[in-house]
């Protein structure tokens, strides 16, 4: 999927795209609107309402209409989880699932490892071979990952400018729950699975959406 435009932000009514200058907030209006209209945006119905959680989330994670609901259809069969190291069995919500699915895979992990500032440039980066999951390269964005897996730099692709200066940039970053970084090895291993939904994200309008 292409990358998120400001254009996309103003069409949900919020900034998604991650750019500092987004231009939806200096024209929070849809485009296209006329002077007249720019200064209020029509009240949105309960569908309306399904819709845009719908697309905030599936265009976040650069996913097409029909992955997206093939990773609702599976958050809503498999409502329990796996069992842990220690044999714990967890009940898993709907909404949790979805999401953790989402986290899950190689190209968000890529993102919130650090290694990539955007979810475009992270599935660029594993389509283009330069990531590897536990010392094999993969180029499948959508692979799910797992705890324990560990996320690194092709050795041969540590040389390319797009890395350049990396090391300090992941030495910066604040430690995660889940993304255990290790700076000096351009590696970042899953530690754990995220317990909640993000605030951004109304998981449960997006089911009802599909629930129709």
């Amino acid at each position: 999927m292409s990358r998120i435009t400001c254009k996309t932000c103003r069409r949900l009514g919020e900034s998604v795209c991650g750019r500092e200058k987004c231009a939806y907030k200096k024209r929070p209006y849809t485009p296209g609107k006329l002077d007249s209209e720019k200064k209020r945006r029509s009240a949105l119905s309960e569908y309306g309402e399904q819709l845009r959680a719908k697309q905030k989330m599936r265009i976040t994670y650069g996913l097409i209409e029909r992955q997206f609901a093939t990773y609702v259809k599976g958050a809503t069969l498999v409502q329990k989880a796996v069992k842990g190291k220690d044999a714990v069995k967890e009940t898993i919500s709907p909404s949790l699932k979805l999401y953790r699915l989402l986290e899950g895979r190689l190209d968000n992990i890529v993102y919130r490892s650090g290694i990539a500032n955007t979810r475009a440039l992270a599935r660029q980066l594993v389509n283009h071979g330069h990531v590897t999951v536990n010392g094999r390269k993969l180029s499948i964005p959508s692979h799910q990952t797992k705890v324990g897996d560990v996320i690194s730099i092709r050795e041969g692709s540590k040389v390319a400018k797009v890395f350049v200066g990396l090391e300090e940039k992941l030495t910066a970053l604040a430690p995660s729950s889940v993304v255990s970084v290790n700076p000096s090895k351009l590696e970042a291993k899953i530690t754990g699975l995220p317990r909640e939904v993000e605030p951004a994200f109304d998981t449960q309008k997006v089911l009802e959406y599909y629930s129709r």
